[in-house]
């Protein structure tokens, strides 16, 4: 599954305590009959499931949730059934004992099609009903009864009795349709799939319509509703790619015989990677090729490239238990940008990697982080392990791995692991063993340091040119990310690490394993950068000479992966506390006209941060005058709209216009951004779709009623254009004026935004300075509200984290106090890293604003107007 920003979890109501299957019974083949009735959101099921009893029994335990009970007959036995909500479970007991060996349960229930986007649920679009599905992680229990742990795999045999005119579509082919038998209805029966987790059963049904291809042999269809099917045909081009590509990274041919990928009105996730029928948030499938921004083809590509690689790592090979979610995820993020490379090599893909682990060594700079691999039983720690940690941090780990064994060699081993556990389970040692095995390397060694241990090492590093060669100590230990915090425990990790002397010596890769390790690489340098290509999972500590050093010479001999992997280490450095926020902003200046997007983005975002949380008043007209010295004559000379440049280079000024529109205050770039604004509204075709988003937003800043206005209005008309509707969206929380952000909090919660949306809106209202009390105020005063209308499945778990955008003791005291008279089972963890990172940011300003303005005093600028 891909959650993008989304933290998968559950509602309210929920178990007291854990309570595994006893593995006593073990599923072979289910067979499965449903008939939504979308008149009445219910829906009816027939289920058959053969299992192997491994020792006698007159009951049988599994998993039920939100189900009626009609009928039960266990081996040919009727069956009285006594049900736990708390535990989610029914017991099917029987008079007579049950032999062990082969034995038949048959029951008929009914069900509800909830509004809660989890199990078999209810979705809307163009003024009719969908019954659409997400069973991950622990939700197939509310569509049938069912063994519903992953270890549990069987075979499914689906039918769907759906009204006349509607679509049905499922994990297997189909194999037949035919009239009735009820009246209205006509019945779909799909081939049974091949052997399979529960949570990964797919149920749609509605009037979807399908643009049909192929990779091979394989049919690959990329559905949707009637109105936005001329926005798959991007879809389906990258998905018949990265299918080609799969088949022959693996040297294991696709296994599920059909491919189909469906767009779904309200999904609460990025994306599911059911087997065989892969279902998708709207946003992050669909798209116009011709017209979509450079954002939205990377995004559309890399969520259906992680998703198919899914069906490979996580539905052929499953983790044998959710502790090791990370082999699903961590796994298909780190494919994910494989097939990209091959396909657009012209988007640098490797750069979104190195984003994509900074991403986690953010989360990971925490106290209250966790290993790879965590214990969990409860649906609601499971759901909570759908983090950075599982999907980038396990990536990063890979990679660097990946880049230590060799590409070759790696893909070796992980080709053996695949052809090892084909249609089974594995855990993190049955993948680590074998890639040792095959590589002859110490992967196991790395890989249980990083998985088995919380946290991210940082190497403060000194080296020094002897001769023809390099001497570089390394110190290792835990990171803490908060200024003036006591040290972690000693804790080492296993460390490949690759050094890249200056100038043209090749990297060269050792393993350290001790606190303090001193190094000789070949190449005379007296600052060796010590991760060459940003493919190490740690941070780097140099001194702030060698940060001056480095960037001095970062354009002419660092890859853009390594400035941005450098700006990373420099600004965690500051946020440790371990340097002043002058060495960053330093290195910023050096590295302001930058051709690269990802490094303009790395100086612009830490920058506005720094604008918003460590300059005081007094310095504020100082650090908007330096902000358009340094980054308003890049932007001139590029121009707006520069509507003839390439997509790149329209990220770069999308970046540097927020930048300077924004933290700089320019004038008359807000001006421009009006004018350019209300020349989109009228006609969208004026600006470059990369640029869209920045400009909207730069005019929303400084935006008045009127404004605001055309931006709703518009949005009310773009329900069939996802890229141009979100673009709009995504703008309204830049309006500052206090009865336009009133205006977005309540249109947050009006019918006119998708309950997958809600969440994120007032997420945005909380992220920015000027809405952060509003929306406080907002949540606060509308919480049970809030809690009915979105369940917790993935809304509440956005807007906890999104309180982290606060900064004072006071208020990480108050969230504290809120949400502990407001309990979220499964947001705890996510609630203690939100009060973390709201007392870290404290820390930081108390640390780092003196030296800010102290360097805002002594640097000259040449102001820009």
């Amino acid at each position: 599954m891909r959650y993008l920003f989304l933290l998968p979890a559950l509602l309210l109501a929920v178990p007291v305590a854990a309570e595994r299957l006893p593995g006593t019974v073990v599923p072979e083949a289910y067979t499965l009959w449903f008939a939504p009735d979308l008149n009445t959101d219910t829906f009816r099921g027939r289920e058959t499931i053969e299992v192997q009893l491994r020792e006698p029994a007159k009951s049988i335990t599994l998993y039920a949730a939100e189900i009626e009970f009609q009928e039960v007959r266990v081996a040919g036995q009727t069956a009285t059934v006594t049900t736990n909500a708390d535990q989610e479970t029914a017991t099917f007991s029987v008079p007579r004992e049950i032999a062990a060996g082969p034995a038949r349960i048959e029951v008929t229930y009914t069900g509800i099609l909830n509004d809660k986007l989890r199990g078999f649920y209810l979705s809307k679009a163009n003024g009719r009903k969908y019954a659409v599905s997400q069973m991950e992680a622990t939700d197939a229990r509310r569509a049938f009864p069912s063994f519903d742990e992953p270890a549990y795999k069987a075979t499914f045999a689906i039918t769907l009795m759906v009204n006349e005119g509607d679509t049905a579509i499922s994990n297997g082919a189909q194999l037949s349709d035919t009239p009735g038998p009820d009246p209205g209805k006509h019945t779909v029966t799909f081939a049974p799939t091949k052997k399979m987790s529960t949570y990964l059963v797919a149920l749609l049904v509605g009037d979807f319509v399908c643009r049909e291809g192929s990779a091979g042999d394989t049919p690959v269809r990329v559905c949707s509703t009637p109105d936005k099917k001329h926005l798959t045909a991007f879809a389906l081009e990258a998905a018949i790619q990265q299918l080609q590509f799969y088949n022959d990274y693996y040297g294991v041919k696709y296994p599920f015989g059909k491919l189909d990928i469906i767009g779904v009105p309200d999904f609460a996730a990025g994306a599911m990677e059911n087997t065989g029928a892969i279902t998708f948030r709207e946003e992050y499938l669909l798209a116009d090729p011709e017209n979509a921004s450079l954002e939205t083809k990377k995004t559309v590509a890399a969520v259906m490239s992680h998703e198919i690689a899914h069906q490979w790592f996580g539905d052929l090979v499953t983790m044998k238990w959710w502790e090791d979610i990370w082999l699903n995820e961590g796994f298909a993020t780190w494919m994910a940008n494989k097939p990209l490379a091959a396909w657009k090599p012209e988007w640098d893909v490797e750069v979104d990697d190195v984003e994509e682990t900074q991403k986690a060594l953010a989360l990971d700079a925490l106290r209250n982080t966790r290993a790879i691999r965590t214990k969990v039983e409860t649906p609601e720690e499971i759901n909570e392990v759908f983090d950075a940690i599982a999907y980038e941090k396990s990536a990063g780990v890979l990679r660097m791995v990946e880049n230590y064994v060799g590409k070759d060699a790696f893909r070796k081993g992980v080709a053996s692991y695949i052809q090892k556990h084909a249609y089974g389970n594995a855990a993190a040692e049955d993948f680590w063993t074998e890639v040792t095995r095959v590589t002859g390397t110490p992967v196991d060694r790395i890989m249980s340091s990083y998985v088995d241990q919380p946290g991210v090492p940082v190497l403060r590093v000194a080296s020094a040119c002897q001769g023809s060669s390099t001497t570089v100590r390394i110190h290792q230990e835990r990171f803490s990310g908060t200024p003036g915090s006591a040290a972690p425990a000693a804790q080492p990790w296993t460390i490949p690490i690759c050094f890249k002397a200056f100038p043209d010596s090749a990297p060269s890769c050792q393993v350290i394993s001790k606190a303090e390790e001193t190094i000789t690489v070949p190449g005379c340098a007296s600052t060796a950068y010590v991760n060459a290509g940003s493919v190490g999972y740690f941070f780097t500590e140099y001194s702030p000479d060698d940060v001056r050093a480095l960037a001095r010479k970062a354009r002419g001999t660092l890859a853009p992966t390594e400035r941005v992997g450098l700006l990373g280490d420099e600004w965690w450095m500051v946020r440790s506390g371990r340097h002043d926020v002058g060495v960053f902003f330093e290195l910023a200046g050096a590295l302001a006209s930058d051709t690269v997007p990802a490094v303009v983005e790395g100086i612009t975002t830490r920058v506005a941060y720094a604008g918003e949380y460590l300059v005081n008043a007094k310095q504020q007209a100082k650090f908007q005058q330096w902000v358009r010295a340094r980054f308003k004559p890049v932007l001139d000379r590029l121009g707006l709209p520069g509507s003839g440049d390439d997509e790149l280079e329209q990220s770069r000024r999308a970046a540097l216009l927020q930048t300077v529109g924004i933290w700089g205050a320019s004038p008359e770039v807000q001006a421009r951004a009006r004018e350019l604004a209300a020349k989109y509204l009228a006609d969208p075709a004026s600006l470059p779709p990369t640029l869209a988003p920045a400009v909207l937003e730069v005019a929303a800043y400084g935006g008045d009623a009127p404004l605001y206005e055309q931006y709703v209005a518009r949005l009310n008309k773009l329900k069939s254009s996802p890229e141009e509707y979100y673009t709009l969206f995504n703008a309204l929380p830049y309006f500052r004026q206090p009865p336009l952000m009133k205006r977005t909090l309540e249109y947050a919660v009006s019918p006119d935004v998708r309950t997958q949306d809600t969440a994120t809106l007032i997420a945005g209202l909380l992220a920015k300075p000027w809405g952060r009390e509003p929306a406080w105020t907002f949540v606060t005063s509308e919480w049970k509200r809030l809690t009915d209308l979105l369940g917790t499945f993935q809304g509440v778990p956005i807007v906890v984290s999104a309180t982290a955008n606060f900064c004072s003791t006071a208020k990480a005291d108050e969230v504290r106090t809120f949400f502990a008279k407001n309990p979220i089972p499964s947001a705890e963890r996510g609630i203690k890293q939100a009060v973390e990172r709201i007392e870290s940011c404290a820390a930081l300003e108390s640390r780092q604003s003196a030296p800010l303005a102290k360097w805002l005093s002594t640097v000259a600028v040449n102001s820009a107007p």
